[in-house]
């Protein structure tokens, strides 16, 4: 076999490995779920309450006090306002938190790497299912409030399933990339940070992109984080499929595949000096 084709075989290997691996991935996670909350009297109780307090502040802030400020906002979206942010904060929520997380998988669990029998290529996908724990119940509180608002569950709520996926997937690719680079370049959780600060601006979280006319619709639509962010709204309130704009779907798969390559490449390249420096 040429080293071009192992090289190919690795970057494809990962679904086999989670296979083979999931009892290991589900328990690591979930102790790594808990071990955020060591300590306190509450425990990952404190995980639930987040959800249900921001939810609360948002309503009070946005439906009742700043009602037709948030109705300019949401444009001529035909949803109420703190449910339309809602639906945008849910999926940015599980972004950010799988993304920082998962950027700290190999210096967090640097007694891991150490160990040469651990197939540390896991290890992100470790930290992206345990910030899937919370996004399930900040998500089943997003139902909760949809019908409040009297957007009852339907066959289309099924997609946020399809959508929460969508998340996971591009987490894991951006984390591959970020975990390996993050060991040798430390100021990249900065960045990062930095980043994710902007991008709630730049992603229609807080605003409407219908609002925008054609050109900036495009360029906004650009980051894949939006895709997710319009999925929920549509699936929720707009009762569209997914497959309904499905050259937008394909662009997005497309950016995921081309990313988790890109990942995977560099923690393939780089994962044989992780021992030496962490």
């Amino acid at each position: 076999m040429s080293q071009n084709d192992q090289k190919k075989k690795r970057l494809f290997t990962l679904p086999g490995e989670i296979i083979r691996n999931r009892s290991l991935i589900w328990k690591l996670a979930k102790n790594d779920f808990k071990k955020r909350y060591a300590g306190s009297y509450l425990g990952a109780i404190w995980a639930m309450v987040q959800p249900v307090v921001t939810v609360l502040m948002y309503y009070i802030v946005f439906d009742k006090i700043f009602q037709s400020r948030s109705e300019a906002m949401a444009g001529d979206m035909p949803i109420p306002y703190v449910l339309f942010l809602t639906a945008g904060l849910v999926p940015w929520f599980y972004f950010s938190e799988a993304l920082n997380h998962g950027t700290q998988a190999l210096t967090e669990y640097s007694y891991l790497v150490k160990k040469v029998v651990f197939n540390i290529s896991i290890l992100p996908v470790i930290k992206v299912v345990a910030a899937t724990f919370i996004h399930v119940f900040f998500a089943f509180v997003l139902l909760i409030m949809a019908s409040v608002y009297r957007y009852y569950p339907s066959v289309y709520t099924i997609q946020l399933i399809y959508y929460s996926f969508c998340m996971f997937m591009l987490t894991l690719a951006l984390s591959y990339a970020t975990s390996a680079v993050v060991v040798f370049f430390k100021d990249l959780t900065q960045i990062i940070q930095i980043a994710l600060q902007i991008g709630m601006w730049a992603t229609p979280i807080l605003w409407n992109v219908g609002k925008l006319g054609p050109t900036a619709q495009f360029i906004i639509k650009l980051n894949p984080v939006c895709y997710v962010v319009e999925g929920y709204r549509s699936s929720l309130c707009l009762k569209e499929w997914f497959f309904t704009d499905w050259q937008y779907t394909l662009y997005f798969w497309g950016f995921v595949l081309v990313f988790f390559l890109i990942g995977r490449h560099i923690f393939n390249r780089l994962k044989v000096h992780f021992a030496d420096v962490l």
